[in-house]
C-alpha cells in the first residue's frame, strides 16, 4: 500500500522571548495567574523582519535537513497559517521560492489552530493519489500581530514559530510506517466564540483576536476526545497502542482534561505549551519536532496528532513515524 511517510521534521521560533514577568509589567496580569490558568510561562515573539515566511521557510530548511533530502526534490507544499504574509498570494509560495523548489504545487490552508491537521491530511490525500511524491507540511504563525495587546484574557496566551514535516509517499507493509487514519471536522455555528474581528470583506481591516474562553475549553475536551477515539477505530487501533499523543498547545489545562477523558497517562502526552504558549497552527509540528530531537520520540512509535481551533475546526490524524 501507498502510505505518506514521515522523513524528517524541523521548527523555528523568534529570537525574543517574552516572560510572564514581562507581560506583568506590561498589562493587570501576575506570573500566578497564567501558569495557574494556563501553564504558559514564556513565549516567543517575533521582531523586525521576522515574518509568518520566514519562520516557515527556516522550519522547512531543518525538516529538509533532518531528512538529507534537496529541496528540489519537494514538489508539493501546504502551508497552515492563519497569519500570511499578505492577504495574496499564499505565503506556501513565498516559502518555495525561498527553497528553491518552484514549478511544483504550493497553497495555504486556513484552518486556524487545527490548521495543521487540515495541511497535513491534504497533503497526504495527493501523495497517495499520485499527485505528488514529496510534499513538505508546514504550519506557521506570527499570532502576536492580531492580538489585542490591552486584552489581558487573551495576548498572554499566544506566540509565534513554525513547524514542519517533511512527507514521502511510499509503498510499505500493512505495519510499515505512515499516516494510518485521518479525521477532520467543521462547526460554524460556534464562530463568535473564538475569531478576529476585522478581514478584507467585512471591515478592510486585519483586525484583532477575540476568544470566550470558557465556551472554548468546554467544546476542546469533548470535541478532541471524540475525534481521537474516531482516528483510532478508523484504524483498528486502541489507546492503549499510542506511544504519544502530540496535541495542540493551547492550554495545559486542556491537555490534561482531554489525557483524563480518554484514560491516557499524561507521561505520554507532549506538552511545549509552558514555553511556546498557544503559536496555532505551528503548535502541533513545532511539540512534535521538540520531541523527536530531544529522543522522546523514536522510530516505529505510533503518534497521534489532534487539534482543535476556531471555526469550530478539529481533528486527529494516526501516523507510525
Amino acid at each position: 500500500m501507498i502510505r505518506s511517510v514521515i522523513l524528517g521534521s524541523g521548527s523555528a521560533l523568534p529570537v525574543r522571548v517574552v516572560t510572564n514577568a514581562e507581560l506583568e509589567q506590561r498589562i493587570e496580569t501576575s506570573d500566578e495567574w497564567i501558569v495557574e490558568r494556563t501553564g504558559i510561562r514564556q513565549r516567543h515573539i517575533a521582531g523586525e523582519g521576522e515574518t509568518t515566511s520566514s519562520l516557515a521557510t527556516d522550519a522547512a530548511r531543518r525538516a529538509l535537513e533532518a531528512a538529507g533530502v534537496d529541496p528540489a526534490s519537494v514538489d508539493l507544499i501546504v502551508l497552515a497559517t492563519a497569519t500570511p504574509d499578505q492577504t495574496f498570494p499564499a505565503t506556501a509560495t513565498v516559502v518555495q521560492h525561498n527553497l528553491g523548489c518552484n514549478g511544483g504545487i504550493a497553497f495555504d490552508v486556513a484552518a486556524v489552530c487545527s490548521g495543521f491537521l487540515y495541511a497535513m491530511a491534504t497533503a497526504d490525500s495527493l501523495l497517495r493519489t499520485g499527485m505528488a511524491r514529496r510534499a513538505l507540511v508546514i504550519g506557521a504563525e506570527t499570532f502576536s500581530r492580531i492580538l489585542d495587546w490591552d486584552d489581558r484574557t487573551t495576548c498572554v496566551l499566544f506566540g509565534d514559530g513554525a513547524g514542519a514535516l517533511l512527507l514521502e509517499a511510499q509503498e510499505v507493509v500493512q505495519d510499515g510506517p505512515g499516516v494510518l487514519a485521518t479525521r477532520l471536522h467543521a462547526d460554524g455555528a460556534h464562530n463568535q466564540l473564538l475569531y478576529v474581528d476585522g478581514g478584507p470583506s467585512t471591515t478592510g481591516t486585519v483586525g484583532h483576536l477575540r476568544m470566550k474562553g470558557r465556551e472554548v475549553f468546554r467544546h476542546a475536551v469533548v470535541n478532541l476526545a471524540d475525534v481521537l477515539h474516531e482516528t483510532l477505530a478508523a484504524s483498528g487501533l486502541a489507546v492503549d497502542d499510542i506511544d504519544w499523543v502530540v496535541p495542540h498547545q493551547a492550554n495545559a489545562r486542556i491537555l490534561d482534561a482531554t489525557a483524563r477523558k480518554l484514560g491516557l497517562p499524561a507521561e505520554r502526552v507532549i506538552v511545549t505549551v509552558d514555553r511556546h504558549a498557544n503559536t496555532s497552527a505551528a503548535s502541533v509540528p513545532l511539540a512534535y519536532d521538540t520531541a523527536v530531537r530531544d529522543g522522546r520520540i523514536k522510530p516505529g512509535d505510533l503518534v497521534m496528532f489532534e487539534a482543535m481551533g476556531g471555526g469550530f475546526t478539529w481533528g486527529a490524524s494516526l501516523a507510525r513515524v
